[in-house]
C-alpha cells in the first residue's frame, strides 16, 4: 500500500530542486543580461585617449604650464581659502581674474544676483563672463566654466584653482581665434556647500538667466579638480566597482564624464581630444543619479535644458587631499594641466565650428 507521507516528502523534494534550478536559470540570465549590458556599453563609450608620442612638450607648453602653476599659486597660497565665509576673499578672486582676462584682451561682464537661502539670503554674488563673438552663427554658444570658490578651510588648488587656472589658459590659446559659434569663458561662483546644487550657485543663476534669455547654449563643459595625477598601483576608484573592469586602476588620465542623454556631445569633446592627442582620457556617460557623475557646474545647465559635461581628475575618487587644508600647490601636475588646455582647445575649437558647411 502506498505511503502517502512518503509521497508527500518525494514531492516536496522535487518542487525544492526545481524551485533551485529555477532560481539558478534565473541568476545566470540576470548575470548574462548585465554583461550584455555592460558590453553593449561599453562599445557605446567613445574609445581611451592613449598620448601620442610625437606629443611634444615644446617652449610654449612650458610658458602654458609655467603660467597655470603661478595662477594657481596666487588664488591657493596668496589669497587662499575663497568664500563668502572668509570676508574679502571672493573680491580677491573675482578681481585677479578679471585682470587675467584684461591681460589676454578680453572684455569681462560681470553677472550679479541675489542669493535667496540661508544665512546668505540677500547678499549678492557674481559671476564673471569672457566672449569671442561667432563670426557666423552667433547666436549658438558653447559655454566653458570652472568655479571659482573653495570649500571651509581650503586653499582649494585642486578643487578648483586648477580648473580657473585652464580656463585661463585656454582663454589664451584662443584669445585670436574667431569661431562660427559664439565662445563664452565663465567664472562661477559658489559651486561648493552650502550652495551645491542649489538655486544660490552660480551656474545656476547663469544658466537659469541664459534659458529666460532664450539663449542657444549648444553644449557647457564644467573644469573641475584637473590637477591631481598618481601612477601607484590602485591609485584610481571609482563610485561603482564594475567601473574599474573597464577604466584603470592608476589615476593617471583625465575624465570626461557626462549623463547619458549627452552621450553626442560626450563623443564631440572626446573626438577633439583624441585628435590632439595630448593627454591619456577616459570617457563615461553614466546615470545621472550616480555619485560623481553630476558633481559640478554642468548639473546646473542640465536643470535648465542644456547639454553639459564635467571634466574632471575625479577629485574625491583618486585626490587624498581632497576638501582638505593639505589642498596646496604644490601636489598638482602642471605639464598635464597644459595638457588639458590644449586639449581642450581643439575640442572647443571643433565644437564652435562643426557643422558649417
Amino acid at each position: 500500500m502506498p505511503n502517502p507521507r512518503l509521497h508527500q516528502t518525494e514531492r516536496r523534494k522535487r518542487e525544492r530542486r526545481l524551485t533551485a534550478i529555477l532560481y539558478l536559470i534565473s541568476i545566470a540570465v540576470m548575470f548574462t543580461s548585465i554583461l550584455i549590458i555592460f558590453g553593449i556599453w561599453l562599445w557605446m563609450m567613445p574609445p581611451s585617449v592613449i598620448p601620442q608620442d610625437n606629443h611634444d612638450f615644446n617652449n610654449q607648453d612650458i610658458q602654458m604650464s609655467e603660467q597655470i602653476r603661478q595662477d594657481v599659486v596666487h588664488l591657493a597660497d596668496s589669497i587662499g581659502e575663497r568664500n563668502m565665509h572668509t570676508p574679502g576673499s571672493m573680491d580677491s578672486a573675482r578681481a585677479y581674474i578679471s585682470r587675467r582676462f584684461n591681460s589676454l584682451g578680453y572684455n569681462v561682464e560681470e553677472h550679479h544676483y541675489t542669493l535667496r537661502r540661508g544665512i546668505y539670503s540677500g547678499r549678492s554674488a557674481t559671476n564673471l563672463i569672457a566672449e569671442i563673438p561667432g563670426s557666423g552663427n552667433s547666436d549658438e554658444i558653447i559655454v566653458i566654466g570652472a568655479h571659482y570658490d573653495t570649500v571651509s578651510g581650503s586653499p582649494g588648488a585642486n578643487d578648483n584653482a586648477s580648473g580657473i587656472a585652464v580656463l585661463l589658459a585656454t582663454a589664451d590659446q584662443m584669445k585670436d581665434y574667431r569661431p562660427y559659434r559664439t565662445i563664452r569663458f565663465v567664472a562661477f561662483a559658489n559651486e561648493e556647500p552650502p550652495f551645491f546644487q542649489t538655486a544660490d550657485m552660480g551656474s545656476y543663476a547663469y544658466a537659469k538667466r541664459s534659458a529666460e534669455r532664450g539663449e542657444a547654449i549648444r553644449g557647457m563643459i564644467a573644469l573641475d579638480g584637473l590637477g591631481y595625477f598618481d601612477n601607484s598601483p590602485g591609485s584610481q576608484s571609482y563610485p561603482l566597482p564594475g567601473l574599474g573592469f573597464a577604466y584603470s586602476k592608476r589615476a593617471t588620465f583625465i575624465g570626461l564624464v557626462t549623463r547619458l542623454g549627452d552621450l553626442n556631445l560626450l563623443r564631440s569633446v572626446s573626438a577633439g581630444f583624441k585628435e590632439s592627442g595630448a593627454i591619456a582620457t577616459e570617457s563615461a556617460a553614466l546615470p545621472g543619479f550616480l555619485p560623481g557623475v553630476n558633481w559640478s557646474d554642468h548639473w546646473s545647465f542640465w536643470q535648465h535644458g542644456y547639454p553639459g559635461l564635467l571634466i574632471t581628475d575625479t577629485l574625491p575618487f583618486r585626490d587624498p587631499h581632497y576638501h582638505s587644508p593639505y589642498d596646496t600647490p604644490g601636489r598638482l601636475d602642471y605639464e598635464n594641466m597644459a595638457r588639458i588646455s590644449s586639449a581642450l582647445t581643439l575640442a572647443v575649437q571643433n565644437l564652435a565650428d562643426s557643422d558649417t558647411e
